[in-house]
């Protein structure tokens, strides 16, 4: 990816306009994570089939899915694809559009040989080229993408970072400690209010915002962390970590007060509200808006507003399972993996065009005894283009 003359120093510069997706109407969008887990706990099944009818047996790769959809592997764990050995533990993923071709990115979730690695596929979905885009670096779970097309990988160990890398594969990955050295577990951008929300994966773990001194250019900024008063009275303010590329006091120890929440993950972002989930079964909403926080353990009540107009939302659930979620407060199954019981789904990513959801089996069928075990998986078909069932 060229620099923009203008970008600072260490500054990942937006794509070129080229970059784009090739299709801009697409109904559905896919997630995985704990939030989302909750939320389609919380939904109520469909009467029928869903909305592309039962699941037929399953394949030659043992997953099972509607008539008019294939599924084949990308990648396996210690085997080359396009030319690149693929990561061990795959998770958190995203697809960027490059004209009318479209890149796959995804998270290692292991020690040391973690990182990020990127799959390029040509108009017709097939791997044109892989490539590394971060490495050296452990337990690289969380990620997300940002509005000028890069991607925010984070690591989940104390004393981690947040490397922002170039999909593309031009620019080098970029270390960003002013996002703070903790033990991230999910993110969030807030184009709206230019920050980006972080939650922290600790028992006690506290909820964060970035707001980079310029949007857009994430090497400089200003790392908050959410107080409240005493027993948790009076309004929700945020205060300036003091050090947050600190090791010897801990991020979580620098601000007295900071909110304390059980485990929080799952951060999502849209429509003004930035939510996230927590251990105890609570998912949070803070309004950015008016600056409140609530909690709910009804995640039921949410489904509209995070289905929104997307009209489908694809979730992985606790089981080895992608069901498809609509604004009616529904599910249903679209996907079903046998054979891999100790594993978990991971890195869900539709292609720009809609037409291809890429997803992994972190662990595959060898479990976490092995560490070679994950896959990752296209499936291919007719999305949001078949009538109600």
């Amino acid at each position: 990816m060229s620099r923009s003359s203008s970008a600072r120093p260490g500054a990942l510069a937006a794509p070129p306009g080229g970059r784009r997706a090739t299709a801009s109407a697409i109904r559905h969008t896919a997630a995985d994570g704990p939030l989302w887990r909750a939320v389609l706990a919380a939904a109520r099944p469909h009467s029928r089939n869903g909305p592309y009818g039962p699941l037929r047996a399953p394949d030659e790769n043992g997953i099972a899915v509607p008539e008019g959809f294939t599924v084949r592997v990308i990648a396996r764990s210690g085997y080359k694809t396009a030319g690149v050995v693929w990561h061990s533990a795959p998770d958190g993923g995203a697809c960027f559009p490059d004209g009318d071709e479209w890149i796959y990115v995804s998270n290692s979730e292991t020690s040391l040989l973690g990182g990020v690695t990127a799959i390029r596929f040509a108009p017709d979905g097939t791997a044109r080229g892989a490539y590394r885009i971060l490495s050296g670096t452990s337990f690289n779970g969380v990620g997300c993408a940002t509005p000028w097309h890069t991607w925010l990988s984070g690591e989940a160990i104390p004393g981690g970072r947040i490397f922002e890398c170039d999909p593309y594969g031009t620019a080098a990955a970029m270390p960003r400690l002013s996002m703070g050295r903790l033990t991230h577990s999910s993110l969030a951008c807030d184009p709206d209010r230019r920050v980006v929300y972080l939650t922290e994966d600790e028992p006690d773990g506290c909820f964060y915002r970035f707001v980079p001194d310029e949007w857009g250019d994430l090497t400089s900024g200003t790392l908050e962390v959410l107080v409240t008063a005493p027993a948790g009275a009076g309004p929700i303010v945020w205060r300036r970590v003091p050090n947050p590329a600190g090791l010897i006091e801990p991020v979580r120890s620098q601000v007295p007060g900071a909110r304390r929440f059980e485990r929080p993950a799952g951060c999502h972002f849209a429509d003004g509200v930035c939510r996230f989930v927590t251990a105890d079964g609570l998912v949070w909403s803070y309004d950015a808006v008016h600056h409140r926080l609530e909690a709910t353990s009804d995640a039921a009540s949410l489904i509209p507003a995070l289905v929104g107009d997307t009209g489908e939302l694809f979730v992985a659930g606790d089981g080895m399972t992608i069901d498809v979620l609509t604004a009616d407060g529904t599910a249903a199954p679209f996907l079903r993996v046998t054979g891999h019981d100790s594993s978990a789904i991971t890195g869900l990513a539709f292609s720009p065009d809609g037409r291809h959801l890429y997803f992994s089996s972190q662990r595959g069928a060898a479990g976490p005894a092995s560490g070679t075990g994950g896959v990752t998986y296209a499936v291919s078909g007719p999305f949001g283009r078949i009538g109600r069932g």
